[in-house]
């Protein structure tokens, strides 16, 4: 059988990938968790799929703490702008 040199038992690949993707996996589940809390889960649901589309934007993957919060707060970004713009104005000025 032919093995590719380099790669055995002795060689361990340490990717970032799976680091990377916990770290995604807490943060969007968090936004999403806080996001059902305060507004339901029909916000939450389009909430999510901002922070994936705002996840996409970038050419590359969020690599710390402090990327993938600004991924969320893009996102908070359009849900409040959604949240707003569901409220009446005649709402809004009797708050």
């Amino acid at each position: 059988m032919n093995s590719f040199p380099g790669y055995g038992a002795s060689h361990p690949f340490n990717h970032p990938c799976p680091d990377l993707t916990m770290m995604a996996e807490r943060e969007l589940s968090a936004f999403f968790n806080a996001v059902t809390k305060l507004f339901g889960a029909e916000q939450a649901e389009l909430s999510a799929e901002d922070w994936l589309h705002e996840m996409t934007e970038n050419d590359v993957l969020a690599a710390s703490t402090r990327e993938w919060r600004q991924i969320t707060a893009k996102a908070s970004t359009r849900l409040a702008s959604r949240v707003v713009a569901s409220f009446p104005l005649t709402d809004l000025q009797n708050a």
